[in-house]
């Protein structure tokens, strides 16, 4: 890296602030600076890129094209300075750090009841979790680990299996009694809700169980998996949710299933790490720990069955 092209964090926050401000007085008095030492530091990173970042209209600095298009960039910057720092001191006192993107809805309600027994034995392992729907760059962003739904391909990593999925038509209580549907052939007329990531979902249940009709994309669509289940308990329609996703619902009869027939999709879920971060002690032992646990779990329920 040239040290000529390294951004001063400092020059970049005036820049920003000036930006927000449209006014290098402002700008200073936030900064805790004066107007001078601003507009020293707007020069500065002017010199540096080449570029005229402000021109003054009135009594308002306003932005150039060239500064509007290099704002979003150093925003983005120096929010993952911060969130640099603030990852650093969280894991100050702590034995190691790990830091894992997850799916929404699959990280809080499969993952999160499972991680106290994970921290029970490694009380001393500061986590940090964020939510990522799409598969994303390991080299722009800070993660550890990350669960995937999906086929096992993801640049620069290594997936690990965790386990398939199946769907099954659920809805509220009250709504299934009042369609009183006769048999599957029935749900294609009934209210569907659809998950828009997914949105060929209901037609490949349809399909699998010998349904075919053009109604099949009719209905209410939601982006989440979460306000998915929340509008089948509302009474909004019938969805086809991952069965481990609901399993408190079912249990406490806020969902029920309308047919028993599921549908294996041909996705799976998988632990993702990436190439160059496999030394992080903290990920090993998670994946370690999750891989025995799901094993367990296997094993115990092949035994009740």
């Amino acid at each position: 890296m040239k040290r000529s092209l390294i951004p001063d964090i400092a020059i970049l926050q005036a820049f920003e602030s000036a930006a927000r401000h449209g006014n290098f007085t402002r700008a200073a008095a936030e900064l805790s600076l004066t107007q001078s030492a601003i507009s020293r530091q707007i020069r500065d990173l002017e010199g540096q890129t080449g570029l005229l970042l402000f021109e003054r209209i009135r009594q308002r600095v306003v932005l150039t094209e060239a500064g509007k298009k290099l704002l979003p960039d150093v925003r983005r910057l120096l929010a993952q300075s911060e969130e640099l720092m603030i990852r650093a001191v969280a894991s100050a006192n702590a034995a190691a750090s790990l830091t894992i993107a997850t799916l929404p809805t699959f990280g809080a309600r499969w993952l999160m009841p499972r991680l106290p027994r994970f921290f029970a034995s490694r009380p001393s392992i500061a986590l940090a979790m964020e939510s990522r729907s799409e598969p994303f760059d390991f080299e722009a962003e800070i993660f550890d680990l990350a669960f995937h739904y999906g086929q096992p391909s993801w640049a620069k990593a290594e997936c690990t299996y965790l386990f398939g999925e199946e769907v099954l038509p659920v809805a509220s209580p009250a709504l299934i009694r009042r369609l009183a549907l006769p048999s599957a052939a029935a749900l294609a007329q009934a209210p569907l809700i659809h998950l828009t990531t997914r949105p060929h979902l209901w037609t490949q249940w349809l399909d699998r169980h010998g349904q075919t009709s053009e109604g099949n994309y009719r209905g209410s669509r939601f982006d989440q998996f979460s306000m998915i289940i929340a509008a089948a308990i509302a009474g909004l329609g019938i969805a086809l949710l991952p069965t481990y996703l609901i399993e408190e619902e079912i249990e406490t009869g806020s969902l029920a299933p309308v047919f028993d027939l599921p549908l294996s999709t041909e996705n799976a879920y998988y632990l993702v790490t990436p190439e160059g971060r496999r030394s992080n002690a903290a990920a090993t032992g998670f994946r370690d720990w999750l891989i025995a646990d799901l094993t367990r779990q296997t094993a115990t329920a092949r035994i009740d069955t």
